[in-house]
C-alpha cells in the first residue's frame, strides 16, 4: 500500500495565544504550544523551559510575562512521545492515516532579536517544525483504555480525565513511532499570496510546491485544514523532510 503524507498547522500564532514562536538567527527555533484556556494542564508557559533555558513566558512582551507565567498551555501536538490529537471536525479526515504515513508540523515563526529580546520587524512566516512517522491513528473511542494509556498517555486530550471524558466521541489521536522528531532548524515553506478581496494571504511558496505539489490547488496555508499531498508528490515530500536538519 502506498504512502500517505498530510501537513498540518500547528503552535501559538497572532489569532490563537497573540504572538510568533521565535526563530533564531541561526535557524533554530522554539515551538511554543497554544494556550490551555481550560486550566486544567500540568505545564505554564513559566514553567516550561526551552532549549535556550528560557521559560517559554519570556518569548511575550514584557508587559505580560508576569501573567503568561502562570497561563496554562495545551501541549499538543508533544515531542516526548509523539502524540497528537484534536476533536474538531476538520481534523478528523486524519484518521486515514496509517502505520508508515507522514504527518508533518508546520508553525508561524518570526525572526528574534536576541539583544531587545523581542521579535524584529521582519513580517512572520510558515517554517516545517517537525513530523510523525505514523505508528497509529484513529477515533479515541474507536480505541481500548490500555491503548489510549499506553501508546497516548502523554497527549493533552488524554492525560486529562475531564477532557477526554468530554472529547472521547469527537477526538482522532496520531501517534508517531521510530524516525518521529522535532526539527533543530525551521525551513520556510510559505510566501505571501492574496485571498479573494486582495488582502496579504500566506500561501505555500512556488519552490515548495515542487516539493509538496499544490494541495489540489489549495495553496493557502495560513488557516487551514489539513493540507494532504498529492499521491505523485509523496515520495518527494517524505524525501524531502526527512533530509531536513
Amino acid at each position: 500500500m502506498s504512502r500517505k503524507a498530510v501537513l498540518l498547522r500547528v503552535g501559538i500564532d497572532s489569532g490563537c495565544g497573540g504572538i510568533q514562536s521565535p526563530l533564531f538567527s541561526d535557524g533554530s527555533f522554539e515551538f511554543v504550544c497554544i494556550p490551555d484556556n481550560k486550566r486544567v494542564s500540568v505545564h505554564q508557559y513559566g514553567s516550561l523551559i526551552g532549549k535556550n533555558g528560557r521559560p517559554h513566558s519570556d518569548y511575550f512582551p514584557l508587559r505580560k510575562q508576569e501573567t503568561v507565567a502562570e497561563q496554562h498551555i495545551h501541549l499538543d501536538p508533544e515531542f516526548e512521545t509523539f502524540s497528537y490529537g484534536d476533536p474538531t471536525t476538520p481534523k478528523r479526515s486524519l484518521r486515514k492515516l496509517e502505520r508508515g504515513d507522514y504527518l508533518i508540523f508546520y508553525c508561524g515563526l518570526q525572526e528574534w532579536n536576541e539583544e531587545t529580546g523581542w521579535h524584529t520587524d521582519t513580517s512572520p512566516a510558515l517554517y516545517l517544525a517537525g513530523y510523525f512517522v505514523v505508528e497509529l491513528a484513529g477515533m479515541a473511542a474507536d480505541f481500548t483504555k490500555t491503548t489510549l494509556k499506553k501508546e497516548f498517555g502523554k497527549n493533552f486530550h488524554v492525560r486529562y480525565p475531564p477532557v477526554l471524558e468530554k472529547q472521547r466521541d469527537d477526538l482522532v489521536l496520531v501517534k508517531g513511532g521510530p524516525g518521529s522528531r522535532l526539527m533543530e532548524k525551521a525551513h520556510r515553506i510559505s510566501s505571501v499570496g492574496k485571498d479573494r478581496a486582495g488582502k496579504p494571504l500566506k500561501v505555500l511558496s512556488p519552490q515548495m510546491q515542487k516539493v509538496f505539489g499544490t494541495f489540489g490547488g489549495k495553496v493557502s496555508i495560513q488557516r487551514s485544514p489539513p493540507r494532504w499531498v498529492e499521491p505523485k508528490f509523496v515520495d518527494s515530500t517524505i524525501n524531502f523532510v526527512v533530509g531536513l536538519d
